[in-house]
Parts: C-alpha cells; sequence; structure tokens
C-alpha cells in the first residue's frame, strides 16, 4: 500500500509588461519548481499530491484529520499567510481554523513535516514568509531568523555532510553544488546531517515533536538555488525518497 504525501507551494505566478514603442501589453505566465521532484514518485511505494500555492490558501485541509489523510506534509516556497489567511478570513472576516496550529497537532499526533527552502520558506525574502514565531516553527528542528534570511551563492557551495543518518544512506560525502539557502538556527536537540562549509549554517536537519518527525531542507527543490547538476545527480532521487522514508517510517520504531 503507497504511502500518501502533501507537497505545498512549489509554484507562482509572473506578471510582465511588453513595450513596443508607443504600445505596451501585459501578460501572465505560470510556473512550478515541482516537476521532477513530482516525477520521481509517479508510481510505487508513494503517493504525491501536489497542492500549488494559489490552491493551497483554500483547498489546504482545515481539519486534524483532513492533515492525517497524509504520511507526510511538505511546504516548499509557501509563506505563512497562505495557510493563514483562508478568504473568508481574508475577505469575509470569518473566522476559520489557525491551519499552522494544526500542523503542529498533526506532527505531535505522529505526523512528517518537511520544510523545503525557498524565497518564501522559513522567513523569506523581505521576512515576508513569517514562519518565525509560529507553530510550524515550533515543531521544525531549526529556528527561523526575525529578518530576510536568503544567503546567494553564486559562486556554488558543496554541502558538507556532518553525521550518519538515514535521509544521507547511500549518497556518499560528494555532492553537487548548491547556488543558495536560507539561514536558520539550529535548535539544541536537533540532528544536524548537512551543513554549508565555511558559514557552518543548516542545510540539512532532522527532529522530533511529539510522536512525529521533522525535515529542514534549506536550500531548495529545484531552481533557481539547485542547479541541473543536483537535479541530475544519481543521489537526487534517493535523498528526497530518504526523507520520505525517513518522515514515515513507523513510530513503533522510535
Amino acid at each position: 500500500m503507497s504511502k500518501s504525501v502533501l507537497l505545498a507551494g512549489e509554484s507562482w505566478t509572473s506578471t510582465a509588461t511588453h513595450v513596443k514603442g508607443f504600445d505596451q501589453f501585459a501578460s501572465v505566465t505560470y510556473h512550478t519548481g515541482a516537476a521532477q521532484f513530482l516525477a520521481l514518485f509517479g508510481h510505487g511505494d508513494y503517493s504525491v499530491t501536489h497542492m500549488p500555492s494559489h490552491d493551497a490558501q483554500t483547498v489546504f485541509p482545515s481539519t486534524l484529520e483532513g492533515l492525517q489523510a497524509y504520511d507526510a506534509i511538505i511546504l516548499s516556497d509557501i509563506g505563512a499567510n497562505t495557510l493563514l489567511l483562508h478568504p473568508d478570513t481574508w475577505a469575509k472576516s470569518q473566522r476559520t481554523p489557525n491551519r499552522l496550529k494544526l500542523l503542529r497537532e498533526y506532527v505531535e499526533a505522529g505526523g512528517g513535516l518537511m520544510m523545503i527552502g525557498g524565497y518564501l520558506s522559513f522567513q523569506g525574502i523581505n521576512g515576508s514568509a513569517r514562519f518565525r514565531n509560529t507553530p510550524v516553527e515550533e515543531v521544525l528542528p531549526v529556528r527561523c531568523l526575525p529578518y530576510d534570511d536568503r544567503i546567494e551563492v553564486p559562486e556554488g557551495f558543496t554541502p558538507a555532510i556532518v553525521a550518519s543518518h538515514p535521509v544521507v544512506a547511500g549518497l556518499g560525502t560528494q555532492w553537487p553544488h548548491l547556488l543558495g539557502y536560507n539561514e536558520v538556527e539550529l535548535k539544541p536537540d536537533a540532528t544536524l546531517i548537512a551543513e554549508v562549509p565555511g558559514t557552518h549554517h543548516p542545510l540539512l536537519v532532522a527532529g522530533r515533536f511529539g510522536r512525529g518527525r521533522t525535515l529542514a531542507w534549506t536550500s531548495d527543490m529545484s531552481v533557481h538555488w539547485l542547479p541541473p547538476e543536483f537535479s541530475e545527480w544519481d543521489g537526487y532521487a534517493r535523498l528526497w525518497r530518504n526523507s520520505l522514508d525517513w518522515l514515515t517510517e513507523p513510530r513503533t520504531a522510535q
């Protein structure tokens, strides 16, 4: 029987203004950074549902039971406001469930949660992801900074594996380069698995909260921080599979 995983976020819409002499017009394009990740789980023992950011505002589960339909949940490049501001609250001033609190309950009851980095992950660009001091930060194995936490590394850096852990089993120590990440702080009881050389900032961290497990990967799952050299690496698929295996491991094994 396949395990069910929800990937929320990892999509965006862009608008552009085109000027041709006297005339101008606008265009809108939709983008997703999840295609390569989803292709890894097109069949087999994991069933991954992608919920784009524009859908998550309304259809991300608003009950604990709805969250528990999934063995693991991944938040990738989706800010706290998208989960906090259901249109019924934003546009109609109605009370709605706090889905960040529900995620904490979900993990505490045994669910697996992973946050993947990006411009709207952790604290994010201009601090607008806003996960600092939230129930989601409470369960993550890292703390968010109180300001824009993006670290751009255009020259690239090679991850440093600093601990043996099931998430990096079979991946060796020679990884392809990455081009950036979100800076976070390691919690005292977390397990630092990989870090950024030189700065020693956390890159891959595992933790536990209640009966559940959590992971933080502070770089991207696709462009621009994760270049083709990484996504075409033999270890790309294994990294994500290992992550899901660990997050969804039967809790009797704890």
